[in-house]
């Protein structure tokens, strides 16, 4: 099924690389954004843990389950702690009883958990954060275990099929071949690569839905009429419109080369925040002149304008804020230049 797009042929999947990846993404958040996030963070979260820090018997047991329609969900953020791992609260201490693991701790803001069958859930296995981020690992929990629940979905401003709730681990046991890669410590470095997926699939997804708003917006301006003639003949509607075509062009050559620079195994860290703040920014600016251009019938609910602008302000806060991914861009061009890149 479409979750196992990704996957490899030899365990159940289609084998897609980056780039097919991306286009399927900017599709599906064309006709149906909310449910992009759900599959997005099978395919592009999940999956993509999965096969970055793995086992080989990690890969056996759940490609082929994700595949055939398990959902899954991916706990990195808490209620204090975001962008800021060295806050993180959640533990897992060594079971006293035996090789395995007790989880303890709050997720927050997770898409799929209230219907996710297995949760990547990052915690801290040690109390010092140094090095830097050496005190998260990354654990691999049904979500059928004892301990382990759910609160009611949040309600959001927009994408409403998409939903996401806290999950609460109390003395969460899990044996020791939950640990991903079967190695601690290495949590934040399988959840960045991870996001790193994650934000291509949201750069991708801000084309599609602003490549959408902008069909609706060219219809109505065809259609709607003042001093007896289609508004989209005035110069001010026709700027907007041509504003907006010209952006989702520049983020889908964005998408188009940063895919491919993943395609061929290279290091996409910047590339992939680059495209994700200026895919996510531009897609705010092409809802809102869409509202504009539909004038006081965008403000209302009835008409496609207004949930368009609801549905896209999500795409510059998740997988990384514009801000942090702004820090992130310049912290890497500082580094490559330190280092003579």
């Amino acid at each position: 099924g479409l979750f196992g797009l990704t996957v490899p042929e030899d365990f159940g999947g289609a084998g897609l690389n980056t780039t097919q990846y991306a286009k399927v993404v900017q599709t599906m958040a064309y006709a149906a954004p909310a449910y992009r996030s759900i599959f997005s963070i099978n395919v592009g979260m999940f999956n993509s843990a999965i096969k970055n820090g793995g086992t080989d018997a990690q890969k056996a047991e759940w490609w082929p389950r994700i595949a055939e329609g398990a959902i899954a969900c991916f706990g990195l953020t808490e209620p204090g702690s975001g962008s800021d791992s060295a806050a993180m609260a959640t533990t897992a201490r060594p079971d006293p009883e035996g090789n395995g693991w007790i989880l303890n701790g709050t997720k927050r803001y997770i898409t799929n958990a209230p219907h996710a069958d297995v949760g990547l859930i990052m915690a801290r296995t040690k109390k010092d954060a140094q090095p830097k981020n050496a005190h998260v690992s990354a654990f691999i929990v049904p979500m059928d275990t004892p301990g382990v629940s759910t609160s009611s979905p949040d309600k959001k401003m927009g994408q409403a099929g998409s939903h996401i709730s806290d999950i609460m681990l109390d003395d969460v046991h899990v044996p020791g071949d939950a640990l991903l890669g079967e190695q601690t410590g290495q949590g934040f470095r399988f959840a960045m690569m991870s996001l790193d997926n994650g934000r291509i699939s949201v750069g991708a997804a801000s084309t599609g839905y602003a490549r959408r708003a902008l069909d609706s917006a060219l219809k109505y301006a065809n259609e709607r009429q003042a001093f007896g003639e289609p508004i989209a003949n005035f110069q001010l509607i026709q700027q907007m419109l041509s504003e907006s075509w010209t952006e989702i062009y520049a983020a889908e050559a964005m998408m188009a080369d940063v895919t491919a620079r993943v395609d061929r195994g290279e290091n996409t860290v910047k590339h992939a925040a680059a495209f994700k703040v200026f895919a996510s920014e531009m897609c705010g600016r092409v809802v809102d002149r869409v509202v504009q251009i539909y004038g006081g019938a965008g403000y209302l609910a009835e008409y496609d304008a207004e949930r368009f602008f609801r549905d896209a302000r999500i795409y510059r806060i998740y997988e990384g804020t514009t801000q942090i991914l702004q820090l992130q861009i310049a912290k890497h061009m500082l580094r490559d230049y330190a280092a003579g890149i």
